[in-house]
């Protein structure tokens, strides 16, 4: 069941779009979304060898006031941001502004707080730095200061032994990266600004972190999101561990969720307050394609990596000394350097380690697997229950990797 009680019947002559000729099985499952899954309004793309080859939009872009989804509309893709996000990071590496084995405070030295002076680039970017959740309260006004989230964000003391477990910093993350991206970039820049102006315009992307205010709001997806309530409901597709743990406000689930505590409510993302702030790890809004093509330039060349940045980039990610049950999702996951990795509960791309992305609440994903040139995206505005392999995004994935590709089959 895909979340949000709201009954929408899209005319098939509102799913739109293209594909290359051999594609037409992946526009064949997109109608299908629309058709069978529930779909509201959604977008798919995909690029192979640098081309793109898939492009497809539809449905509404709200569904209560029914306006149609364009081939420009934006909309927010929450943890999906993560992993375009992290080729800002990515990208730094590659100019040799920062080594993934170095202490963070080599580059923060205030990082150094609280016991984690000894913490890596990679052990923070791999969600092994115990700093999922943050104890100093926040408001909007704190996320719009940098200084003053930089203070918050350095005086916390890690939640485990950094490098031993790891437990996904869902929205924590991205205030991270972009602290250690302001002090390492010669500009000092945000990491909204510094993705804005070293790979989005580059590469023509229209995708945003931190929407500015002059961004049009009939071009906005509306996102109708399930309340955290209905989570109870759902424990078939959104694993129960996880629900009982995120519903409990003092767990560290919920409190690396719950910070300020209006983002741990979806629908509050369709607010423009919410939207203006810097959320690298959350509130990245932009077209589909964007990202697909932002994940197709990264394993082309076009972004400009260095072979040792890919290299790190795609190889196999060793789970933290503790073990890879993930102490916030409460299942097994595996991450590297701002990215999901494929385990064997969640397989995607055509191996077993070189494919990287972020999946984001409610369904969306976006990867690279280098070994078929794909860079892959989705995103939907009616959010889902599961943590990944969301049906209408899986069907996609497997349209494309079965059906097309001849790969493997993306499921465990």
């Amino acid at each position: 069941m895909v979340g949000v009680v709201l009954k929408v019947d899209v005319p098939p002559d509102l799913v739109r779009g293209d594909v290359d000729e051999g594609y037409g099985p992946v526009a064949d499952a997109f109608r299908r979304n629309f058709a069978e899954r529930g779909e509201i309004g959604a977008a798919c793309a995909a690029y192979r060898d640098g081309r793109k080859v898939v492009d497809l939009w539809g449905g509404y872009a709200d569904g209560l006031r029914r306006s149609p989804w364009q081939e420009n509309t934006l909309v927010t893709m929450f943890s999906t941001t993560k992993g375009v996000a992290s080729l800002a990071l990515a990208l730094a590496h590659s100019k040799r502004l920062l080594d993934y084995d170095e202490p963070v405070a080599t580059y923060w030295p205030e990082f150094a707080e609280a016991g984690k002076q000894n913490v890596t680039v990679r052990q923070l970017l791999s969600h092994q730095a115990g700093l999922a959740a943050i104890d100093r309260p926040l408001g909007l006004e704190h996320l719009a200061d940098l200084d003053a989230l930089a203070d918050a964000l350095a005086v916390q003391a890690p939640a485990w032994t950094p490098g031993t477990r790891h437990g996904y910093h869902g929205i924590s993350l991205g205030w991270y990266e972009g602290e250690l991206l302001r002090r390492i970039d010669p500009q000092h820049r945000s990491l909204g600004r510094y993705f804005a102006e070293e790979i989005a315009a580059p590469l023509d992307l229209d995708f945003f972190i931190g929407l500015p205010d002059d961004v049009d709001a009939d071009r906005l997806a509306t996102v109708h999101g399930f309340k955290p309530a209905e989570m109870a409901l759902h424990t078939h597709e959104m694993p129960w561990r996880f629900v009982l743990a995120f519903l409990n406000p003092r767990s560290l689930s919920a409190r690396s969720f719950g910070n300020p505590k209006l983002l741990g409510v979806i629908d509050n993302y369709n607010r423009r307050d919410v939207l203006r702030v810097e959320l690298p790890a959350a509130n990245g809004t932009g077209e589909v394609r964007a990202v697909a093509r932002a994940y197709s330039a990264a394993i082309s060349g076009e972004l400009g990596l260095s072979d040792d940045t890919l290299a790190a980039l795609t190889e196999t990610a060793p789970p933290p000394s503790g073990g890879a049950d993930d102490l916030v999702l409460r299942v097994e996951t595996r991450y590297s350097l701002g990215y999901a990795k494929p385990f064997p509960r969640f397989v995607f791309g055509s191996s077993a380690n070189q494919a990287f992305g972020t999946m984001g609440t409610g369904g969306s994903f976006g990867f690279a697997d280098p070994d078929t040139g794909i860079g892959f995206a989705y995103a939907m505005n009616r959010t889902g229950f599961r943590l990944w392999d969301d049906p209408r995004e899986h069907a996609l994935r497997q349209a494309l990797y079965v059906d097309v590709l001849k790969e493997r089959p993306q499921q465990p």
